[in-house]
């Protein structure tokens, strides 16, 4: 009985000794379990040949040590089996999380128009489970928008550091925004950058956090390479391979078309600024009737340039035109429309038109141009063209600094702000004209006299709308932002433009804030005069007081013929009561007023003629001349030049 039972218990032993090769094939790999289950046989046969060789029967024994073989090679086939399939789902897993990784990338890089927030979104994604560090070397002109060109001989390529993310030491310890020279035989190496992707292994890495492995991809788009991008590894983790290899020249193909499209924009935005700011006025001369400070702001890189200008232009009698105008859309078609409209509006004023009949024919010139760009006359979109219709804001306003009266009429846009002298800012209640081109409705001006140093402000729709705010807001808080004091006007357009648009816009601004001058009878003087011929003789004779008065005494014989020819034009073709006005600024201006709507015409008179002289010899004797239409006459006026000052020692 005691044999038998030591029997079953040895048999209970022999059956967990074939469970063993059998859980070591589940939790082991081949090499282990083949290990376990031999070391597991020896034992048996050590066991039950030599200790328990007479418990158990020679027909026990073999029958024992066969399970235990059958038993270890059915574990090396189901571990065999195992591992491949682990070796197969690991594989998957891989592949899976390369294929969610370019899904990222695709889906992140590139995400705003910018070439360095695009090196910056693929160094950013690199580091998430590819590289412990990576970093983006681009061209310095293909950040500025140009084009690299990379000839096969070169032997030294630099390039900028523009954007590294990871956790671990970068190679070569180089900056954000510092220089990569490259040399033959560095990585990346100029054949790398004409080549294909390359792997190396860096021996030496004494440091954990070092780099061992790397994969250098050029970034290369439409034939034209861009830069290159730098993926490595610590030691902490298993070098790159060739499939990693595949992946980065993936990701980074897509990247460089990215980058190459945010070249391309910012060429093209580069291109129409300097479009833009080449029709602005480059320089705004000095006026004797304001002091104007000006600025102009692009628009965000999304909106793209937009069409705003401003301007500032002298006209007849010291007096000034400020204007403001806006063309609806962004890109180039709207800044070359800008310079069409600004050159429009400069060779209308030349004219001398008042504000109301400036932008009536800025309106025909806004239709033609439509007309011309293959919109219809009505309006409507031509389905043949792609430029569809032009629609433009437009404020026009005249300052006289003898009078100090202004009048002022806009088309659409938005109504200028006033600040008298210790006052707050107001807006002026100037009837709002429909916008140029679509017409319909006559423009109509606004009028009023204006306090020296008082402050005018011109801007566009960009100042003052904002998504996250509304129009009267806007509104409201440029009131305050010109109420507040400022040192100087350029000052004020500062704190304008920071308080309303901080950061940026996603409209382009113009903003023109000018203060008002006043003449006073140092620099103006001015007659009534009958319509009477003999009053020609007085005319003369003012003139001639007044010079003397201003020292002008050697200017004359000139000013009194201009006058007397003008004077005598207005008494006998015109009608009363005439006016003479003098003005001392940058030249003497003589002008002469009467209600009389006909305007004269200089004619080169025969020989035996009488009359048709009298614009001939004032032509002649003056630098400029001139008619201007008022609503009740005109006013023909002339310049003459002042001497030149004499300095001590001259």
């Amino acid at each position: 009985m005691g044999f038998a039972a030591a029997g079953l218990q040895i048999m209970g032993v022999a059956e967990y000794a074939v469970l063993i090769p059998v859980v070591a094939s589940a939790l082991l790999s081949v090499r282990r379990t083949l290990i376990v289950g031999l070391f597991n046989m020896a034992a048996a046969v050590a066991v039950y040949g030599t200790v328990l060789h007479d418990v158990m029967g020679l027909i026990s024994q073999v029958t024992t040590i066969t399970a235990l073989a059958v038993a270890l090679g059915v574990s090396l086939v189901v571990c065999r089996i195992r591992v491949a399939g682990e070796r197969r789902f690991g594989r998957l897993m891989i592949a899976r999380e390369r294929l969610a990784l370019l899904s990222e990338a695709s889906a992140y890089v590139g995400s705003t128009l910018d070439a360095a927030r695009t090196a910056e979104e693929l160094a950013d994604v690199a580091v998430r489970g590819f590289a412990d560090h990576a970093a983006v070397d681009l061209f310095d002109c293909v950040l500025k928008g140009e084009e690299p060109v990379l000839g096969p001989g070169t032997d030294r390529i630099t390039l900028r550091r523009t954007a590294q993310s990871g956790s671990a030491l970068p190679l070569g310890g180089v900056r954000t925004g510092g220089v990569v020279a490259q040399c033959q035989g560095s990585a990346p190496a100029p054949d790398v950058m004409t080549a294909g992707p390359v792997m190396t292994e860096i021996a030496d890495a004494a440091d954990t956090n070092a780099p061992h492995s790397a994969l250098v991809v050029p970034l290369r788009a439409r034939g034209v390479t861009l830069g290159a991008a730098l993926f490595t590894r610590s030691r902490s983790r298993a070098p790159f391979d060739a499939d990693d290899l595949l992946l980065a020249a993936e990701i980074g193909a897509r990247a460089a078309v990215c980058v190459d499209n945010a070249r391309r924009y910012t060429r093209e935005r580069n291109t129409s600024l300097a479009l833009q700011r080449s029709l602005l006025p480059q320089v705004v001369a000095e006026q004797p009737a304001v002091e104007a400070a000006t600025r102009y702001v692009p628009a965000g890189v999304r909106a793209g340039v937009g069409g705003d200008w401003y301007d500032v232009i002298p006209l007849s009698g010291a007096r000034v035109a400020l204007v403001v105008g806006d063309v609806v859309g962004h890109g180039v078609q709207a800044s070359a429309t800008m310079g069409r409209l600004r050159a429009a509006v400069r060779t209308l004023a030349d004219v001398d038109l008042p504000p109301d009949e400036l932008l009536t024919h800025l309106d025909d010139v806004v239709t033609r141009f439509r007309e011309e760009m293959g919109g219809t006359p009505d309006g409507s979109r031509d389905p043949r063209s792609d430029t569809g219709g032009i629609v433009a804001t437009c404020l026009y306003m005249i300052y006289d600094p003898v009078s100090r009266h202004c009048v002022a009429a806009r088309a659409g846009h938005p109504p200028p702000a006033v600040v008298g002298p210790g006052s707050n800012a107001e807006y002026l209640d100037i009837p709002a004209g429909p916008p140029l081109g679509v017409g319909g409705l006559p423009f109509e001006t606004a009028e009023l006299d204006l306090p020296a140093g008082t402050l005018l402000a011109l801007y566009t729709d960009g100042l003052i709308e904002s998504p996250g705010r509304s129009l009267d807001e806007g509104l409201g808080r440029l009131r305050k932002a010109l109420s507040e004091p400022m040192s100087s006007l350029e000052d004020m357009c500062d704190h304008v433009l920071n308080t309303q648009i901080g950061g940026g816009s996603r409209d382009d601004v113009a903003l023109v804030i000018a203060r008002t001058r006043e003449f006073d009878t140092t620099h103006a003087a001015a007659w009534d005069l009958t319509d009477d011929l003999a009053e020609v003789a007085r005319a003369r004779d003012l003139a001639s007081s007044r010079l003397a008065g201003w020292d002008l005494e050697e200017l004359a014989f000139t000013t009194e013929m201009v006058v007397s020819e003008l004077v005598t034009n207005a008494i006998r073709y015109g009608t009363g009561p005439v006016q003479l006005r003098l003005i001392r600024q940058s030249t003497l201006i003589c002008e002469v007023s009467d209600s009389s709507n006909t305007a004269p015409h200089l004619r080169r008179a025969r020989m035996l003629d009488e009359g048709g002289r009298g614009l001939f010899i004032v032509s002649q004797l003056a630098e400029r001349w001139g008619t201007r239409q008022r609503p009740d006459g005109k006013t023909i006026w002339a310049e003459v030049a002042l001497p030149p000052v004499v300095t001590a020692g001259t």
